[in-house]
């Protein structure tokens, strides 16, 4: 039994990953498309409206999707309860959001896309209560299947809205939108959720039990995406659009570490809550940071391997060329948030959410300061180190302050060593001019960082090895 809670995580991230990966690949594969159809000018435009839906989500439902993931997971909760009050608190903010819409056109960045920006908002987050729901009370399996139904059904969208009717911006906010009602068609006929829905006589324990612990995580997310996402507004601000388009696009290959890394963290944030209580807590957490750390660290140097000759040819076009310059930073960014979120996950568990709002505002103010100085002066690069420090700030502070609420061993060797080698890389595809002595600097580096991480491979592997053998013998 002790292995047990190693193998639900193994089950979750096969599970997870199956579905979640092959669906993020499907939008990748449609990027060249996106960039091609919309031009730099455009696709800033629509980065600032993903940015700001992202942000208008969280503050109108007051985060609740968090509280409906964990009062689901803790199966003594009344589940239909939790679901009924999770859409209803959605409902209610979407009530004020439309109240509020035609002032969001006052911001230069998302004016004439007000009401683009609420239909966006607006299903996005009924869409985001459902398939979490699914998720903690249903089946991930389905949740899993759900990703690739809506990614589907958006490109599908995307090729009739954006390649046939020509509508642009607004062809994709459509797709995306249609892409999240098919979704929460599937979620409805595949588990029946309209059945669970109750829209009153709930019990008002629960919804102030849920609203409670969701409502003091809302600026923990304001923080998070002051540092993650603001910058595309004052890159905008300061260089136009057009640059924002670029700095959209290079944030987009990192985020393929982020989809790696993202399936693993979604299936460990249950295994997190679930197992708080358990005795070995203090080894499983540095276990798994350990195997998450050799996730992150292989994944970048995979994509730093092929960022030239594979991703920049094949998946965007000609005209966003110079993004490329800025993915190396935006991954080091991405290493330390994704360590940033795994330490988050102690506060989650230990309910100690003030915690993670001090550390996401230190680095939020960290990265509007440097944002400030740095983007005038040396451009879009400035946004990405603003980024990248403003990240490691917040790991910093976060891998002390942990140690407050429970031990766990971090191998600090390894993350030097790697973050050496990344390093070798990042310099490698900024500064060298692209061709073979480049290519040949980063596959000996990517070799080495391979082989320095094959023991974590290797029990990661043994990990999910032994869930299937488990299942084999059952």
């Amino acid at each position: 039994m002790s292995n047990n809670k190693y193998r639900t995580l193994a089950s979750n991230i096969i599970i997870l990953g199956i579905g979640q990966f092959g669906s993020k690949l499907l939008v990748y594969v449609m990027l060249n498309f996106y960039t091609s159809m919309l031009g730099e000018a455009a696709y800033g435009d629509l980065t600032n409206i993903i940015n700001a839906a992202s942000l208008f989500i969280s503050v109108f439902t007051l985060s609740i999707a968090d509280g409906v993931l964990r009062f689901a997971l803790e199966k003594n909760n009344d589940g239909k309860g939790v679901f009924s009050i999770g859409i209803n608190v959605v409902l209610c903010g979407m009530f004020v959001f439309a109240a509020f819409t035609p002032l969001v056109g006052l911001l230069p960045m998302l004016s004439g896309y007000e009401w683009l920006v609420f239909i966006y908002v607006f299903m996005g987050a009924v869409k985001e209560i459902c398939a979490i729901y699914v998720r903690a009370r249903h089946s991930v399996t389905i949740y899993a299947v759900d990703g690739i139904v809506t990614t589907v059904s958006m490109i599908i969208y995307s090729l009739i809205f954006m390649g046939i009717f020509q509508l642009g911006v607004a062809g994709y906010v459509f797709a995306v939108v249609l892409g999240d009602f098919t979704s929460i068609i599937f979620l409805n006929v595949t588990t029946k959720l309209f059945k669970e829905y109750r829209p009153v006589k709930n019990d008002p324990v629960l919804r102030w039990s849920m609203l409670r612990y969701s409502i003091p995580l809302m600026p923990t997310m304001i923080m998070w995406w002051i540092i993650n996402t603001s910058d595309g507004f004052m890159v905008t601000a300061y260089l136009g659009s057009a640059a924002n388009g670029l700095y959209g696009v290079a944030y987009k290959f990192p985020n393929l570490a982020t989809v790696v890394v993202g399936i693993f963290s979604q299936a460990w944030r249950m295994s997190a809550i679930t197992e708080r209580n358990s005795r070995t807590v203090s080894n499983f957490y540095s276990n798994i940071f350990s195997m998450m750390q050799t996730v992150m660290f292989l994944a970048s140097a995979g994509i730093m391997l092929i960022l030239r000759p594979l991703i920049m040819p094949f998946f965007v076009a000609e005209s966003f060329g110079e993004s490329f310059f800025y993915v190396p930073i935006l991954l080091g960014a991405v290493v330390f948030q994704s360590f940033s979120n795994f330490l988050a996950s102690i506060y989650e568990a230990s309910r100690k959410t003030t915690h993670s709002l001090i550390s996401s505002a230190i680095g939020a103010a960290a990265n509007v300061i440097l944002n400030l100085i740095l983007i005038p002066t040396i451009g879009i690069a400035g946004a990405a180190i603003a980024t990248l420090v403003s990240y490691i700030i917040v790991f910093v502070y976060r891998i002390i302050d942990t140690k407050k609420l429970l031990y766990m061993k971090v191998y600090w060797a390894k993350i030097g060593v790697n973050m050496t080698l990344l390093l070798i890389m990042a310099l490698s595809i900024m500064f060298l001019p692209y061709g073979a002595l480049q290519n040949v600097i980063n596959a000996v580096v990517f070799v080495i960082i391979a082989a320095l991480n094959f023991k974590s491979c290797i029990q990661a592997v043994r990990l999910v090895l032994n869930k299937k053998k488990e299942k084999s013998e059952n």
